[in-house]
């Protein structure tokens, strides 16, 4: 509606570059908010996870303990950057046990430190066969605006959208079981949400 009244206010007045300037947001504006269709997961093996967000791997660390999983954890992480698909996707199929928002700061989102005192949003996701893991998404300097569709007892299938994170943010994906657990991915490397193959849990893969 905005760049309707803009670019109609710059034909009226013969102000091309106005007309311009608003082609070009409008279609930044749009590039931001696309939710590509048809993506298949490369993997949807029983203890395989796929990524929960587009971006690029800028964390894959072992923790002694994580309150996603009660314990020790694999966290791998991804910057989105404000070129990339916002919209997250669940790892893997699974019932949500309880969603819990973090008020926080808003940092650059490509510092270690923003991963710690930002605002975040922790989902828990326990699987059908009982194992709980997590994803948390991560607000950045310009992203002020979490969104999240997931409630507890909802139920989603593989690489179904939950929400999304306006702007550059970071998204992390949160397995128990750090000595059993095997990442296909290292830091630099770029991922597609939905798609890429992040981890197994080990003894189901070759």
């Amino acid at each position: 509606m905005v760049a309707a009244l803009l670019g109609g206010l710059g034909l009226w007045l013969q102000w091309w570059w106005l007309i311009g300037v608003t082609a070009f947001l409008w279609l930044a504006f749009v590039a931001f908010f696309r939710d590509p269709l048809g993506r298949r997961p490369a993997s949807a093996q029983p203890n395989d996870f796929t990524s929960p967000a587009d971006g690029r791997i800028s964390a894959v660390l072992p923790i002694d303990h994580h309150a996603a999983v009660d314990g020790p954890a694999l966290v791998v992480r991804i910057f989105l950057s404000v070129l990339n698909v916002h919209v997250n996707r669940m790892p893997c199929a699974g019932t949500v046990v309880d969603v819990q928002h973090t008020p926080g700061r808003y940092l650059d989102a490509r510092t270690e430190e923003s991963a710690k005192v930002n605002e975040s949003n922790l989902l828990r996701l326990r699987r059908a066969d009982g194992l709980v893991i997590g994803v948390r998404q991560v607000s950045g300097a310009i992203a002020r605006r979490i969104v999240c569709r997931a409630e507890p007892g909802a139920q989603f299938a593989l690489g179904q959208r939950f929400g999304m994170i306006k702007f550059g943010s970071t998204t992390e994906l949160i397995l128990p079981r750090p000595d059993r657990a095997r990442a296909h991915v290292q830091v630099g490397d770029r991922v597609v949400g939905g798609v890429t193959l992040l981890a197994t849990l080990a003894g189901d893969r070759a």
